[in-house]
């Protein structure tokens, strides 16, 4: 067969192209096309309409941005080809003059490590393209190319099936069902929790457990057996007796440890100005947080007393790194769930020695995860990056708050004399939320990705309104109790698998985890 060069593409293809053929994504007749761009063109890609060589066409496949829309087109060439079966008409019944990726459902990847590499267009009405064969080479770079303008979410039942999704701009999921077809699940209860346990309570898969724990969360009744395991309290492969035997040896050290402060006479106390700081600094803290609660509502609660106790523990515990003001916002839902005070303790220091470097006076880490943050951004939306770069926040200092306590903070507020509350969200969700994020199902650094989903849920406004620094942080301030968890989650997981191994690359080493 003797294929034309590339440049000879069919003569009818360039008058429809001078004609407009923005008219196939509805423009309407004399109005002015849609400015066009070239993204991605590959030679020599083809299909196979029998099962002959000598009817191969080979064409040019192109990616083109047309008003705001990404585009697939694919032409074949001219060819001059006496053994081919195939009329002139029967060659243009393939050709894609303009398709737009928000008509496409799915792209079926194969690239197996032997044979031709090719891609299947499948579309929403349901009927499928044939292969388009690159036979040399290219899927993946096709792929990458798509990838940087539309959302591709690998099936969890195939993952050669690309899912297209159309949440580069707005990230309007369904609360209920996760885009790539993973539903959401009710909580983890205690008859399902058994399940992962074997006869002497050793988990027996702790990967199919985190990934139950992600969709799903826990049932607030069984919160206080498995959050351990989650914070790293207990070893997946402890059983029943080693976890007993280890909560007695770790309830007798906190006592130890709470007893060094509780010894310092007045007298001391006057000479040893860092305890008089911290102590200051806690009692300021404690007194005031989530107060709304029940459980810390009221003079002269107990919890109350308990929260300040581990708080000061902990200071002599990990003396060099001390107390860091945030820290009684992490403390205050796990000794809700724990309710004693040496299990509250222990699941906070696990939880606080990776996160620790976020309370030094420097905050250097938590620089660290806004520099990640902003790398992600660039790859996940990079036109909202380069505005806050246009308005002097390429540094994500707005984000600092959220990075800093795990998206909860309380804040005080006179209303009728008593202390309101304001939270990224409710207590509830505040606990869902950590458990997912607990669970490092798909990333070490989930928070930074549910950044980026709350972000790109505002994203409209936040342009269209051209806010500058000021109006963003203060925006983002109000944002405070008015996030939908369960679409942030499931924004934030879209984003986690679109972004891929580029997500990975981006995250520098030194960037704190979500647990």
């Amino acid at each position: 067969m003797i294929e034309a060069e590339p440049h000879g593409l069919d003569a009818d293809y360039f008058a429809s192209r001078q004609q407009g053929i923005a008219g196939v994504n509805g423009s309407e007749a004399g109005g002015e096309a849609p400015k066009e761009e070239v993204v991605y063109v590959k030679e020599n890609v083809s299909v196979h309409p029998t099962e002959y060589i000598a009817d191969r066409i080979s064409g040019r496949l192109s990616l083109i941005k047309q008003g705001g829309s990404l585009c697939m087109s694919w032409i074949p060439y001219r060819v001059e080809n006496l053994s081919s079966q195939l009329s002139e008409k029967d060659r243009y019944l393939y050709m894609i003059r303009l398709l737009e990726f928000t008509e496409i459902r799915s792209i079926h990847q194969h690239t197996p490590a032997l044979g031709w590499h090719y891609v299947v267009v499948l579309l929403s009405s349901g009927l499928a393209y044939p292969p388009f064969y690159f036979y040399k080479g290219g899927v993946n770079e096709f792929l990458d190319r798509v990838k940087q303008h539309v959302f591709l979410v690998r099936s969890g039942d195939d993952a050669n099936v690309l899912i297209v999704n159309g949440f580069r701009d707005s990230l309007q999921l369904k609360k209920s069902v996760l885009v790539g077809g993973k539903p959401c699940q009710s909580p983890l209860a205690q008859k399902v929790w058994v399940t992962f346990l074997d006869s002497v309570g050793r988990v027996k898969d702790t990967k199919s457990l985190r990934k139950r724990i992600f969709y799903g969360g826990i049932a607030h009744d069984l919160r206080k057996e498995v959050w351990p395991f989650l914070l790293g309290y207990h070893s997946y492969d402890s059983t029943y007796a080693e976890r007993e035997y280890c909560a007695a040896v770790k309830r007798e050290e906190y006592e130890t440890i709470k007893s060094q402060w509780q010894s310092i006479s007045p007298y001391q106390a006057k000479r040893f100005t860092k305890f008089r700081e911290r102590e200051r600094l806690i009692e300021i803290d404690a007194v005031t947080i989530d107060r709304s609660v029940s459980f810390y509502h009221g003079d002269d609660n107990p919890n109350v007393t308990s929260l300040h106790g581990i708080l000061l523990t902990y200071s002599f515990y990990n003396f060099d790194l001390g107390y860091g003001q945030g820290m009684s916002n992490l403390l205050s839902p796990i000794l809700y769930v724990m309710r004693g005070e040496s299990e509250a303790f222990w699941c906070f220091s696990a939880l606080v020695e990776r996160l620790g470097t976020n309370f030094d006076r420097s905050h250097s880490w938590v620089h660290s995860d806004l520099f990640a943050l902003s790398k992600l951004m660039e790859i996940l939306d990079n036109e909202l990056h380069n505005y806050f770069k246009q308005i002097g926040c390429s540094d994500y200092l707005f984000c600092f708050r959220w990075i800093l306590t795990q998206f909860k903070r309380q804040v005080k507020l006179l209303v009728d004399h008593l202390h309101g509350k304001i939270m990224e969200f409710d207590y509830e969700e505040t606990m869902r939320l950590w458990e997912a994020m607990w669970t490092n199902h798909l990333s070490d650094h989930f928070h930074l990705y549910i950044c980026v989903a709350i972000l790109k849920r505002y994203r409209s406004k936040i342009i269209d309104e051209q806010m500058d620094s000021s109006t963003l942080l203060l925006f983002i301030t109000k944002l405070s109790n008015h996030i939908d968890l369960e679409e942030t989650l499931r924004g934030a997981e879209v984003l986690c698998i679109s972004a891929g191994e580029d997500g990975k690359a981006c995250i520098p080493p030194a960037t704190t985890p979500s647990s």
